[in-house]
């Protein structure tokens, strides 16, 4: 059983990741939030990992960036009706956090934004998670006060959407973006941060 992988990058996908561990590559899929934080190909990558296996698959593993997020993947596919691919969406859009909070006030619309939950899900899921040690911090119990005015989109949103537009994954243009705002700093237009990010991609 493997709990935990530390190796380089060697490939980012829509839905997996390849972790090069030792001259052996691991492909692991991970959620979007999970994709998005891995760090450039090339460099050094920890991630927490739930080992699966069915008849059909054979053996898969599931990467998280947190332990947190691995129990809550683990506790959320022990609802009937909840697999894998229903519960990296949960988490996709509710940080285990987020999800504990979610739980606490029996928000089932907050859970039901993921991809495939369905409203009878959804409550399912609130239902069967309470009183469910999620996340091991405090879990905030208010509703979150909604922003006077929207945001002004960030340089950095705006040029994701350019990279994409020319036909790059959007998981690794917010990555090749990030890591040139990074570099960059705040000031950074969003012409520099497509340049930079094109850079990034054709090395």
């Amino acid at each position: 059983m493997i709990g935990r992988l530390r190796g380089a990058v060697a490939e980012i996908g829509e839905e997996e990741a390849l972790i090069d561990v030792m001259g052996v590559g691991y492909v692991v899929r991970c959620g979007s939030r999970t994709l998005q934080r891995l760090p450039a190909l090339g460099e050094e990558a920890l991630l927490h990992i739930e080992s699966q296996w069915s008849e059909s698959a054979g053996l898969r593993l599931y990467g998280f960036g947190t332990r947190e997020d691995r129990k809550a993947f683990v506790l959320l596919q022990a609802i009937q009706g909840v697999g894998p691919k229903a519960a990296m969406a949960v988490l996709d859009v509710l940080s285990p956090a987020e999800l504990a909070s979610a739980v606490a006030r029996e928000d089932k619309a907050a859970v039901g934004r993921a991809s495939g939950v369905g409203p009878k899900l959804a409550l399912r899921i609130v239902t069967e998670l309470k009183d469910k040690p999620i996340t091991d911090g405090p879990v905030f119990m208010g509703v979150p006060t909604p922003a006077a005015a929207p945001a002004k989109p960030a340089p950095s949103g705006d040029a994701v959407a350019a990279l994409m537009g020319l036909g790059v994954a959007e998981v690794n243009a917010r990555r090749v973006v990030e890591a040139a705002a990074a570099k960059l700093g705040d000031e950074a237009t969003v012409q520099a941060l497509i340049k930079a990010g094109l850079q990034e991609l054709g090395r």
